[in-house]
């Protein structure tokens, strides 16, 4: 069931993915925040992982990788494509509130996938770092590309 619902993930994943990304709009920002994710949140995991805070019993690389590659790599990426290209031209608090609306809902998604499934089971973790580790790192890839583009403005 699990790798079925891990599937279904993908799935999901490669829909949003091709749906964002068939907009002609942002693409090399969206891009970017989307590499940008896919590094920090890649790198966060391994940390993770390898401290025996969260394990993934059913993933996809299992023999590579401890950490869950669909999540960190792919879907959590996705999802800060969105959040970027839904505050662009928003002000910061707007930008804050919208981060921890997207963030709430992954880190419900977790708990549930926690709860429910085998495709995470935390050790010494909670929901509640899941939601302090995605609303920061969401907002400060949000917040560095802001910073990007600020600078390629007045270079350019």
């Amino acid at each position: 069931m699990s790798k079925m619902i891990l599937w279904s993930f993908v799935i999901i994943g490669m829909a949003l993915l091709l749906f964002r990304f068939r907009k002609k709009t942002l693409i090399k920002d969206s891009i970017l925040v989307f590499l940008l994710k896919a590094y920090f949140s890649t790198f966060i995991g391994i940390f993770v992982a390898k401290e025996k805070l969260i394990e993934y019993p059913v993933r996809f690389l299992s023999k590579y990788f401890d950490t869950s590659i669909v999540f960190e790599s792919f879907l959590y990426p996705i999802m800060c494509v969105y959040f970027f290209q839904t505050t662009y031209h928003s002000k910061f608090p707007s930008i804050v509130l919208q981060c921890a609306l997207y963030t709430g809902a992954l880190t419900i998604i977790e708990v549930l996938c926690e709860k429910y499934t085998d495709l995470i089971k935390y050790h010494n973790w909670t929901w509640m770092y899941s939601f302090i580790t995605i609303f920061f790192l969401s907002l400060f890839v949000r917040l560095l590309m802001q910073w990007i583009n600020k600078m390629d403005k007045q270079n350019g």
